[in-house]
């Protein structure tokens, strides 16, 4: 009897290239069993061409790729059964309706979900006889996540799984996917949304000119870039160019944002409060509020990503 796998995906040296770029330039990857997995990259970065290449729809040119134990590309008739694709967009029937389609895709697996299970986890109920092409956006989406769960996948690949869906939509997914997670299933995440790869990933690959240049956890991968900030707000219109000769800082570290709330951005320390402190008693201002701020996401993001010349 085989060993149960501890890892889901495993990917090194993977390299892919169109002509003359590389789009995928010797990625390392492992994924294990039950994780849900983040891969973020700007438009063009490689996550795209990466993901078709585990899902089993590209051939890589070099490298070695494992998913759930299987050569994605040369065993591709025993992976596809295992793993549910969520696309953002395309590929069904305007005509169709959603009960019938999930009826349609049950009949390709051995042992699929019930339809009717899957349309009431999605929210999609009352929109059983409606036909596609009236369905919105956000009911299109959460028809193609029911679409990716018919066959009761150990891996589920989501490509911008909330886009177009309302708050309450959005948050019925989220469940969703910690739900799965709990329950073993691997989850690989693709999003623009940075919030929702905080909110759910509990590691993040960010892919750009096709490597990976950050992986960790999203609190590792926020404590590694430096952006400290103390935010306070008091009376609008301070003089910060004596505020930031009081503080020690230069000039463009030091500015009101909107009416009575100020950004230092610095390290944050009990030196710096105290400066504060001082700073808008020799003035005469009250002290509303004070905070420190630290890396978000989205920082991490944009600074491993920025264009350069």
């Amino acid at each position: 009897m085989p060993e149960p796998l501890t890892s889901a995906i495993r990917v090194r040296g993977l390299k892919k290239q169109y002509g003359s770029r590389n789009a995928v330039n010797g990625i390392d990857l492992e994924i294990g069993v039950g994780e849900v997995f983040g891969i973020l990259g700007p438009n063009g970065a490689g996550k795209t061409t990466t993901v078709e290449i585990l899902e089993g729809y590209r051939k890589p040119d070099s490298g070695t790729v494992e998913v759930l134990g299987l050569d994605p590309w040369g065993q591709g008739d025993a992976l596809k059964p295992r793993i549910g694709v969520m696309l953002q967009s395309g590929g069904l029937s305007p005509g169709l309706k959603p009960l019938e389609t999930l009826r349609l895709y049950a009949a390709f697996y051995q042992s699929p979900d019930e339809p009717k299970r899957l349309l009431d986890l999605v929210g999609l109920n009352d929109s059983a006889q409606t036909p596609i092409r009236r369905l919105s956006g956000g009911q299109y989406q959460r028809l193609s996540l029911a679409l990716a769960l018919i066959g009761r996948p150990e891996l589920l690949f989501l490509d911008e799984p909330t886009a177009g869906m309302d708050p309450r939509a959005r948050a019925t997914t989220w469940e969703i996917i910690q739900a799965l997670s709990e329950q073993g299933v691997t989850i690989v995440l693709t999003t623009h949304n940075l919030a929702e790869a905080e909110t759910l990933c509990g590691r993040i690959a960010i892919i750009d000119k096709g490597s990976v240049v950050a992986e960790g956890s999203p609190g590792e991968l926020t404590g590694a870039v430096i952006r400290s900030e103390l935010v306070f707000t008091s009376t609008p219109g301070l003089d910060t160019e004596t505020l930031q000769r009081s503080l020690g800082v230069r000039a463009e570290m030091c500015r009101e944002t909107t009416s009575g709330t100020y950004v230092v951005e610095a390290p944050t320390s009990t030196e710096l409060v105290r400066a504060v402190v001082n700073f808008l008693h020799e003035v005469n201002a009250p002290l509303f509020s004070l905070a420190t701020g630290q890396a978000t996401l989205e920082d991490v993001f944009l600074q491993l990503t920025e264009e350069t010349p």
